[in-house]
């Protein structure tokens, strides 16, 4: 206690006996110090002088990129994926920071990687959409247009059938993202005039490879009898019919244009047709 009051007193008479000025001096150069120091330190501590140009990596394979990255001092995580069909599997898409960007020895490097294997999408209905819109919702999904063919068809510029890998695809079915869809579209009704063909008697699946033929569609389809397989079922009806009849009573064929429609009426049961149909006025 003595010898530490003695101290304590020796310290006091030091200070007190220094003139003010010298003593506030004193403090400021301890002051300085002190910030100067530390600031060396922080430059120490936080690797601040440390930075590191960023490579590029996009292009190659994962792996690869993390070899090349952490060869430069850098931590490497993988964020996202997606899927290109254009690009190798697994190639490295974006990376973050980019390419030739200073950041500090140490920084984690984001990369965006391309799937191994296309992601499986389900394939909408897009018969009757206009094909600017058909468009816009593949390429929501992921899908992209090929081929578009033409057909006579009143709904001009319509979806008609969507097909891939050249056969119509049915909506609801699971095929891979990037994925090519064709269309037959709407051409509009043609120009030219054609008999309207005979479809009595034929079953419905029958009728519509005959009305193919000529580029004619199917219009409504009335049932006159309860039938739980309408591909078998007979055509009874048509509008329009074959014949026309005037008011002289004269019997003349009608015509209609390709792209239009004809609408079907179907039964269980077969018609009976006369085995010679009169000669009609043309």
């Amino acid at each position: 206690m003595y010898i530490a009051s003695l101290k304590n007193n020796s310290l006091f008479k030091f200070i007190t006996h220094k003139p003010l000025w010298a003593n506030i001096l004193a403090a400021f150069v301890a002051v300085v110090i002190l910030v100067f120091g530390f600031f060396a330190l922080l430059d120490w501590i936080t690797d601040h002088a440390n930075y590191e140009k960023v490579p590029t990596v996009t292009g190659q394979n994962v792996d690869a990129a993390k070899i090349i990255l952490q060869s430069k001092g850098f931590k490497v995580e993988v964020a996202d994926s997606v899927y290109d069909n254009t690009i190798g599997a697994l190639s490295v898409v974006r990376q973050s920071p980019d390419v030739d960007a200073l950041v500090k020895h140490g920084r984690t490097i984001f990369l965006t990687v391309n799937r191994a294997a296309a992601p499986q999408v389900t394939m909408p209905n897009l018969v009757g959409f206009s094909i600017r819109s058909a468009q816009i919702y593949l390429a929501s999904l992921g899908l992209k247009i090929g081929d578009t063919t033409y057909r006579p068809d009143i709904a001009r510029n319509a979806v008609l059938e969507q097909l891939y890998n050249k056969e119509i695809i049915k909506p609801g079915t699971k095929i891979p993202s990037g994925s090519v869809i064709s269309f037959v579209l709407g051409s509009g009704v043609g120009t030219g005039e054609i008999f309207v063909p005979d479809l009595i008697g034929l079953t419905f699946a029958q009728a519509k490879s005959q009305m193919a033929l000529f580029s004619l569609n199917v219009g409504s389809v009335v049932l006159t009898t309860p039938i739980t397989d309408s591909a078998n079922a007979f055509v009874v009806k048509q509008n329009p019919e074959l014949y026309s009849i005037s008011a002289d009573g004269q019997k003349a064929t009608n015509k209609i244009k390709p792209g239009q429609v004809i609408d079907i009426y179907l039964s269980n049961v077969a018609p009976v047709k006369d085995s010679i149909p009169s000669q009609p006025n043309n």
